[in-house]
């Protein structure tokens, strides 16, 4: 596993925010759904997680990095930020939307991802929302099998989080649903 520095993270896309550049796409397009509960897996920092909160969404932070988890906890001590392995995550409820953001099952080690999806599956009450890229050996249909094995149905897929239509390239944001 790679170990982050969660400061460091944080801080490429704090200098993105500070020269104009948009760094909440991904809590626009999950806002779209309307969620009132938000399981953040994989968070990170928590970008992702803090600016759904920001608009009255109740987020539950997830992320096996310790580094990652304590700058989320620096810049958002109110929301609940939990230290776990998503194939072993269980929180004990389900959420409308759990969101796997920035390549999340890429991060995860080789030959793994069918338990990370099933982890994160037990979760959802609504919808799985995932954006990663494509190219790096875990494809569109290797995260479709591995959602149609967790009980999930694909009902969306962008090639961006901007919804622009996929047309087969090497990013993808599937929505699956239960």
């Amino acid at each position: 596993m790679t170990e982050w520095d969660g400061d460091v993270y944080q801080r490429k896309f704090d200098e993105l925010a500070a020269s104009g550049t948009d760094v909440h796409g991904e809590a626009t397009f999950v806002r779209a759904y309307d969620p009132k509960t938000v399981l953040d897996a994989g968070c990170g920092t928590g970008r992702v997680g803090i600016e759904l909160a920001r608009h009255g969404i109740e987020v539950v932070g997830a992320d096996i990095s310790a580094s990652m988890l304590a700058t989320a906890r620096a810049r958002a001590p109110q929301l609940t930020w939990v230290e776990s392995d998503l194939a072993d995550l269980d929180l004990g409820r389900t959420f409308d939307v759990v969101l796997m953001a920035g390549n999340v099952p890429l991060f995860t080690p080789p030959g793994t991802q069918a338990a990370l999806v099933a982890g994160v599956a037990r979760h959802v009450g609504g919808l799985l929302i995932a954006g990663f890229s494509l190219d790096r050996g875990y494809t569109a249909a290797d995260y479709d099998e591995h959602a149609r094995a967790a009980g999930l149905r694909l009902v969306e897929r962008y090639a961006t989080w901007d919804r622009e239509p996929f047309a087969n390239g090497d990013y993808a944001v599937s929505v699956h649903a239960i």
